[in-house]
């Protein structure tokens, strides 16, 4: 069974979806659980000139993820699993490499992430995260897909 369980969320209905099994899972096998947030840094940078990050904008980030995380560990808890929390950023990062790297140095077993399950040119145009996670991850990817709306 597995024993550490990464689960990246980033606050919306589909990532707690993840989030929701994620807890069953390690409920069910005593793993332990790490929930992720990823900063990410990287979407600022919208224009075509030199980026600028002030620190207000990256703290403002952190602090938005700070409380995602804080949310999510209490929902955790309500559900009997003592979770652990990372915040992860890295200026210029994908957040799909930032989870892929976290999975890595944490040793996690299975990554748990929820996923909208976009198809077509909505897919195209937002990517998924969830997809590269899939693509590349070296452990067992569990994708709870959003019910379609």
């Amino acid at each position: 069974m597995y024993k550490k369980i990464l689960v990246p969320i980033d606050g919306s209905d589909c990532s707690l979806l993840g989030l929701d099994e994620a807890i069953k899972l390690a409920k069910e096998s005593g793993a332990t659980l790490r929930i992720a947030h990823a900063v990410n840094e990287f979407f600022v940078d919208v224009g075509y000139g030199a980026a600028i990050y002030t620190p207000q904008v990256i703290d403002s980030l952190r602090a938005a993820g700070t409380a995602i995380l804080n949310s999510a560990a209490s929902r955790a808890k309500e559900k009997g699993v003592i979770p652990e929390t990372a915040l992860l950023g890295q200026l210029g990062s994908r957040v799909s490499d930032l989870i892929l790297e976290q999975a890595a140095d944490w040793r996690a077993d299975l990554i748990v992430m929820g996923t909208h399950g976009r198809r077509g040119l909505s897919r195209l145009a937002l990517g998924s995260d969830a997809e590269m996670v899939l693509r590349a991850a070296n452990v067992p990817v569990l994708l709870v897909r959003a019910a379609k709306g």
